[in-house]
């Protein structure tokens, strides 16, 4: 893991060292929150962008692993250059594992979810780096987890293409 680690790191030092810019088109990294999760994010059009993403949590009794799209509507936030606020929706899968007696023994199940999302997203003009930060309050229509979920969304942190 820390090789793993090292080796990004080494590879993204170069990439900041060889280029610069304003905007961008897609960016790839993590989400870092509820759960932690890849992350690609591709503008199809100048205000339009889709998010595709899966991640991963995991407690003692159960985890689960999920993959979901989201659209999002962006909108210039004029005092900031590079600053934009963005709403949207989409929907996700979620695979959930339960273990050591949690619900009744090992099991898994499958549950599908609708999910919108608000949220702030930044872009530096000197760095080929994006954050953004949002929620993305999901509602479950089966399975685990049936019903609304408020808690999932997160900082992203991701590179930047032209």
């Amino acid at each position: 893991m820390k090789k793993l680690i090292f080796t990004l790191s080494i590879v993204g030092c170069c990439i900041f060292a060889a280029q610069s810019q304003s905007t961008y088109k897609t960016a790839i990294g993590l989400r870092l929150g509820y759960p932690l999760s890849a992350s690609l994010k591709h503008f199809i059009s100048e205000k339009g962008a889709v998010e595709v993403y899966a991640g991963y949590r995991g407690y003692s009794f159960y985890s689960w692993v999920n993959i979901g799209v989201l659209y999002q509507h962006h909108t210039q936030i004029a005092s900031v250059e590079g600053l934009q606020w963005y709403l949207g929706g989409g929907g996700a899968v979620y695979f959930w594992n339960y273990n050591r007696g949690f619900n009744n023994g090992d099991a898994a199940n499958t549950s599908f979810g609708v999910s919108g999302c608000l949220g702030l997203d930044y872009k530096f003009a000197d760095f080929p780096i994006n954050l953004s930060v949002d929620w993305v309050p999901t509602f479950f229509v089966n399975g685990y987890g049936n019903g609304f979920g408020a808690g999932y969304g997160g900082l992203a942190v991701r590179y930047t293409l032209k």
